[in-house]
């Protein structure tokens, strides 16, 4: 396990303005839908939209992405506008997936939602498998393994409990971890590859 700190931000001005028609549709959602906290509505920016940008130096461009729990778009969505990738989400919603079918289209980004619960979910596995605070590690890795390409990895946006759970997933689970200091205070981005079952 290495130690990092995540990259500084900074994205092109294009995609400032895509990701701000995003945040103003999420706003104007979330007052019909519970997308995101109401006490987290003046914090949309750091929060979360800029929490998810962390992990654009991990991607390459265009990259296919598989993103579980993908929610009010975070990270999943995120990521389909600052790295131009193909994002699948996963999100059994409905209410939560037309949001981001719609967020998809007024962006303008390559994404297409499959509502379903996570483990219903059949799709060709994926170089890059993404989850923002969806479950413990344990459960989240049942769900990324048959997701995630062999040679793959995952990038997981996790909070303060990430040690505690790397040590419950560990019995169970051979995978190699960079554990990456977010800027989100109390926040770890976990990147994990090489992971096969014990």
């Amino acid at each position: 396990m290495t130690a990092s700190i995540a990259a500084p931000l900074d994205v092109s001005r294009e995609t400032r303005e895509r990701l701000n028609c995003f945040a103003d549709l999420l706003l104007r959602w979330t007052a019909r839908i519970n997308l995101i906290s109401p006490r987290d509505v003046p914090h949309l920016w750091p929060r979360h939209i800029e929490d998810c940008l962390q992990l654009v130096p991990y991607v390459e461009r265009g990259a296919r992405i598989t993103d579980l729990g993908s929610g009010g778009g975070f990270p999943g969505l995120i990521l389909a506008i600052a790295a131009d990738a193909d994002v699948t989400m996963v999100e059994s919603d409905h209410r939560k997936a037309a949001f981001l079918r719609e967020a998809g289209r007024a962006t303008g980004c390559r994404s297409r939602v499959i509502v379903d619960r996570i483990e219903n979910v059949l799709l060709d596995p994926a170089p890059i498998v993404t989850a923002r605070a969806l479950a413990p590690l344990p459960r989240l890795l049942d769900w990324t393994y048959p997701l995630l390409a062999p040679d793959g990895y995952a990038l997981f946006l996790k909070g303060k409990q990430a040690p505690d759970e790397l040590t419950d997933a560990t019995p169970g689970w051979h995978m190699s971890v960079d554990q990456i200091t977010s800027r989100t205070p109390g926040g770890l981005i976990l990147k994990i590859s090489d992971l096969r079952r014990v």
